[in-house]
């Protein structure tokens, strides 16, 4: 409903709210006037006009009833109300005519009386103009007609005066009507000034909250992703040194070799802690690329059925062109499981849990911690015991947990936030108590390769392997333009050779991937450089943005791993 429509609505319901008052000053004013002009000049004719007036109260008074009971008040009522009054006003005015004394005395008291019935009109219906005005014509034009149509020069002022007194009325009346409508026009804007206020403070209240949230997970996971890759370096001494204590022991010491195996199994499961709290630090490597989600998650579907148990079914929800997202896919699988077990674990009684995905930009809902761009967001949803929430706002703390001890770590939800915020996307819960919970897991959307085929730059010290990549991304389609170091790349750069992508091994002599693809970003910026490597470590230099391909390496793995580096270039 607009301002101008809630306006008129509001002056109609005003004018009915006078109706009552209204009535009985007719009805008084009536049945003094009666009683006055019956002792003085009797005239069976003023009980006629005294009853139709009663009439014509009831029925206004009817109106006014029916007005406060009805479902809808639009148009249809100000007619109403103008018609009451017209009514009232046409007893007055033909009254007037009709019944009006010889005496002067008594012909000035109608007039004063009629002066004021107007004069109460005006007041009374202030906020609804034209009931003022059905009300003020036909109670008083028809007095001042009469006197001019009697030929004294007296009379005919006296009808002019009329005039002129109703016409100052009306000029009231629609002052008082047009200031009413100004106030309430007001009063509406400070309505939704106000109303625009409290959301856009209960918007920077959230949107603060999600802040000081992220930040306080930003110094955790950085605190946490520290203490594991120390403690990570320690247990790697551990084992180590254990294994090779094994060799050692004598084969007739069962003793011994048991205790041992107790060591060795505590310090894999804190070796497998450990790697949990670099995923929630986000120090672990992740292989990102273009995965289709329905795909994924329809051929996790008999290990997520065996996980969630007999009780639980899972449905999925997919719309068909959902987009695809650029994610390590085994860490996703790994973080779909979670979701779903702790979904499980939210329904006792056994439920239903639904795995789902949409595509959602995140510029448009303003997400704090998101990047603007598009994304793919991973929902699974349960209808178990939900969160209150002081446990939603503690539920992605490493080793928080709410259920029985022995029975979980504490760290599901932790490696399911890490994932999402080295993929560069985020993990966002909503949960009800008693209604159930929703994991959001927003994830960035893959870019989808469109042109023409791209030229590769191929570097690697070993001919054999170069001739083996060049070979696969010429099968993809690609130009590829080969070269067996770092200079002699770095030469056919700088000799203006059209290059959209490079890869290149980590390992060369001379001049290493890592120090090769800073030289060829320095030359030409933005370029992008996918390195090789024999190993899954992250490299102890500030180079971890940058993409790599662990080998040994297929067709397949190789151009998920380079279609999404030539797209943004």
């Amino acid at each position: 409903m607009d301002d101008n429509t809630r306006i008129h609505a509001e002056r109609i319901r005003v004018a009915f709210q006078q109706v009552p008052a209204a009535v009985v000053v007719t009805l008084v004013n009536a049945g003094l006037m009666t009683v006055v002009l019956m002792a003085v000049e009797p005239d069976r004719r003023l009980y006629a006009w005294l009853g139709v007036t009663v009439l014509v109260a009831v029925g206004r008074m009817f109106l006014w009833w029916a007005y406060r009971h009805a479902a809808s008040r639009d148009r249809p009522w100000s007619l109403a109300s103008m018609g009451g009054a017209c009514a009232a006003g046409l007893l007055w005015g033909g009254g007037s005519v009709l019944l009006l004394p010889e005496q002067e005395t008594y012909q000035m008291l109608w007039v004063f009386l009629i002066g004021g019935m107007c004069a109460g009109a005006a007041t009374l219906h202030y906020a609804h103009l034209p009931t003022a005005l059905a009300f003020i014509g036909p109670a008083g034009l028809p007095l001042a007609i009469r006197f001019a149509l009697d030929g004294s020069a007296r009379r005919a002022a006296a009808a002019a005066m009329i005039v002129v007194f109703l016409a100052a009325l009306a000029v009231t009346a629609r002052r008082s009507s047009w200031y009413f409508g100004d106030t309430l026009r007001l009063r509406l804007d400070l309505e939704a000034t106000r109303v625009r206020l409290l959301t856009e403070m209960e918007e920077h209240r959230v949107t603060e909250a999600s802040l000081r949230q992220a930040q306080k997970m930003e110094a955790v996971g950085q605190l946490t992703g520290g203490i594991a890759h120390d403690f990570n370096n320690l247990l790697s001494v551990v084992l180590g040194s254990l294994d090779l204590l094994r060799k050692r022991l004598p084969p007739d010491d069962p003793r011994a070799a048991e205790l041992l195996g107790n060591a060795l199994q505590g310090a894999e499961r804190g070796s497998a802690l450990t790697h949990r709290l670099l995923a929630f630090g986000r120090r672990q490597l992740l292989r990102p690329t273009v995965v289709d989600l329905p795909d994924l998650v329809r051929g996790m579907t008999a290990l997520l059925s065996s996980s969630a148990g007999a009780g639980v079914r899972i449905a999925m929800r997919f719309p068909a062109d959902l987009p695809p997202v650029e994610v390590d896919a085994n860490q996703l699988e790994l973080a779909l499981l979670n979701l779903v077990v702790n979904a499980r674990d939210a329904m006792p009684e056994g439920g239903e849990v639904t795995i789902g995905a949409h595509e959602a930009p995140a510029a448009e809902r303003n997400l704090a911690g998101l990047a603007p761009g598009a994304y793919v967001v991973l929902q699974v949803m349960d209808r178990g015991m939900g969160m209150d929430e002081a446990t939603l706002n503690q539920a992605m703390e490493p080793f928080f947990t709410t259920k029985a001890v022995g029975k979980g770590t504490g760290l599901g939800l932790s490696m399911v936030h890490g994932l999402a915020a080295q993929s560069g996307g985020q993990l966002r819960l909503r949960s009800t108590l008693g209604v159930g919970t929703t994991a959001e897991l927003w994830l960035r959307r893959a870019a989808r390769r469109v042109g023409p085929a791209r030229s590769v730059l191929v570097v690697d010290a070993d001919p054999q392997r170069l001739a083996d990549t060049a070979a696969m991304l010429e099968d993809l389609g690609h130009t590829v333009i080969e070269a067996g170091s770092g200079p002699e790349a770095l030469a056919l750069l700088q000799a203006g050779a059209r290059v959209d992508c490079a890869i290149t091994a980590d390992a060369m002599p001379g001049m290493t991937g890592a120090a090769l693809a800073a030289a060829l970003q320095r030359c030409r910026p933005g370029l992008p450089v996918v390195l090789t490597m024999d190993g899954a470590d992250l490299p102890e230099t500030g180079d971890a943005d940058i993409p790599r391909l662990v080998k040994p390496f297929g067709r397949d793995a190789l151009a998920r791993a380079i279609e999404p580096q030539c797209d943004r270039f």
